[in-house]
């Protein structure tokens, strides 16, 4: 096939959904990835699946009471919109908000999804009610994970692939769109030798033809910058300090950004490029399964954040509150990493690791498997990470510890006397469950919610007490995931110009467009916020760009 009604250029969520919605309404579609088959699904399928919903079943079961308003409120004081150019992103922020609180929820169940029971409270901010963070927990884990996010999708997709409405074209990397007389009707690129490389792994980039394919519209849904360091650091904001010499991947190497200048190039328009959101609780994997692979700690509040110096991070930057507060103030230490310290106690009902790979009972939907969440010992995958990362140092004493610290982060940055004195006056808090310590208050109120008390945050206890330990100190690295911002869209995903009309025949969605208008998030974004953000942009793009055909 050398046309289609509709060409989505990405096979990601965004795209799958986009694909899956215009083939639904009748349209022909040919679906291109640069990646080969086994890479069907994109980011999502290495997710912890995590989704943001307001006001959910799950949410009531749990005594959780969320609103649209307060949602709303959340949104607009973590986003802090500011700009001009914020004009179609507050919109896409808006219209979001009401899926995420109205059909969203029912749309994905129908489809087969489920929901983890117990809902997880990610990213609570910076303190302030009016400020950034979510005010009650919203993060709703996906029963499968990732790909369990991905499966409903997949499954739409293949069915109307078997029906001829859907064809794909894997190891098509587009590199430049077709523009005839003001609009975009087609693109051109190569196409690469085949690959069965493992999902994740970098294939070939020899190129064995050329292809030029013809549409009434073309939707990008290509991804962000994340696997391209280069850009990351071009493109990274003074506000946030100096770019890192030195971060992990959050993602495979072919997440590269290059579609967001090849669309731009065609007469689309960029904004907020600016914007980002990378981690700061990164670990280099043990088993990598990509280059310079990184994995993300999903802590709960107990571990002590400390610089690469040793000293304690202020309020509010605590495990799991405000992270990109904490890498902006982290970038002025002068170092690319951090430190947490904690017991075993807290490692093992305080650590997950973001991933559907680090996770396989609930990837797995293994029940008998994630029972062991709730006894003692870590999970495995934790505990691997203890025994083989070589971000871990694990000691009987604090000697011992900062030893093991000054080895693997940089020879005498850490005093033995300046850790075990921080450590003795943070565990003098602990005898009462009320004191000046922010931290301490803010682990006393987490377990006020049910789902933190029962799997999320340890009993608060002395860390020097013996029988809370060993100790463990984890070095942290900064890992880079999500590009904020991207190409402009109005609320039917049409790509517009730098006049702010539509590019006739281009929508985009997912990642290239900020998850929605060029940006939705903002400044700053609220955990579960990304696959819920390429489900609703694909959705709106592919509905659009299949009513448009003529």
């Amino acid at each position: 096939m050398k046309s289609a009604d509709v060409i989505v250029v990405g096979a990601g969520l965004a795209g799958l959904t986009a694909a899956a919605e215009a083939a639904d309404a009748g349209r022909s579609v040919l679906l291109l990835d640069q990646e080969p088959e086994q890479s069907l699904g994109g980011q999502a399928f290495w997710s912890l699946g995590g989704l943001f919903l307001v006001d959910s079943p799950e949410q009531r079961r749990m005594g959780i009471k969320d609103s649209h308003a307060l949602a709303l409120q959340d949104w607009m004081g973590s986003a802090q919109f500011d700009r001009d150019e914020d004009h179609w992103p507050r919109q896409w922020a808006e219209a979001y908000v009401d899926f995420a609180a109205g059909e969203k929820r029912s749309w994905l169940h129908q489809m087969g999804h489920r929901i983890f029971p117990v809902v997880g409270w990610a990213e609570r901010g910076d303190g302030r009610a009016e400020g950034h963070g979510n005010s009650v927990p919203r993060f709703h884990l996906t029963w499968g994970t990732g790909p369990g996010v991905v499966a409903p999708f997949e499954r739409r997709v293949r069915e109307h692939a078997d029906a001829g409405r859907i064809v794909f074209c894997f190891r098509h990397r587009v590199d430049e769109l077709v523009v005839e007389s003001g609009a975009v009707v087609g693109v051109r690129g190569r196409v690469l030798e085949p690959s069965d490389i493992e999902r994740g792994k970098a294939s070939s980039r020899v190129e064995t033809d050329d292809f030029e394919l013809r549409g009434q519209a073309v939707i990008v849904t290509s991804g962000g910058i994340g696997g391209n360091h280069d850009l990351v650091r071009k493109s990274w904001p003074a506000r946030l300090g100096a770019p890192p010499k030195t971060m992990v991947a959050g993602v495979p190497a072919h997440v590269d950004g290059r579609m967001i200048a090849i669309t731009e190039a065609a007469g689309a328009r960029v904004i907020n490029p600016d914007r980002m959101w990378h981690y700061v609780e990164g670990l280099r994997n043990w088993d990598p399964i990509w280059d310079n692979h990184g994995i993300r700690i999903l802590p709960g509040p107990s571990s002590l954040w400390l610089d690469a110096t040793g000293k304690r991070l202020p309020a509010p930057y605590f495990p799991g509150f405000d992270t990109l507060g904490t890498l902006a103030h982290l970038r002025t230490t002068g170092h690319d990493y951090s430190w947490f310290v904690l017991t075993q106690k807290i490692i093992e009902k305080e650590f997950a690791l973001s991933g559907s790979e680090q996770n396989p009972d609930i990837t797995g939907k293994d029940i008998k498997l994630l029972l062991s969440r709730v006894r003692p010992g870590a999970p495995g995958p934790i505990e691997a990470f203890k025994q083989h990362g070589e971000d871990f140092v694990v000691a009987d004493t604090v000697a011992e510890l900062v030893a093991g610290m000054n080895r693997v982060g940089e020879p005498g940055l850490i005093s033995e006397e300046s850790l075990r004195s921080l450590i003795e006056k943070r565990d003098r808090e602990i005898d009462n469950p009320y004191g000046k310590d922010a931290q301490i208050t803010a682990m006393h109120g987490a377990r006020n919610y049910r789902g933190d008390k029962l799997i999320r945050v340890a009993t608060p206890h002395k860390m020097l007490d013996p029988k809370a330990g060993p100790l463990i100190a984890v070095r942290l690295n900064i890992l880079t995931r999500k590009t904020l911002g991207g190409l402009e869209t109005d609320l039917s995903g049409r790509c517009l110009t730098s006049s702010g009309e539509p590019l006739p025949g281009l929508y985009a969605a997912g990642e290239v467009n900020g998850f929605g208008g060029g940006g939705m998030h903002g400044y700053n974004a609220l955990e579960g916020t990304f696959l819920g953000g390429c489900l609703f942009s694909g959705r709106t793009a592919g509905r659009a760009a299949a009513a448009a055909c003529g």
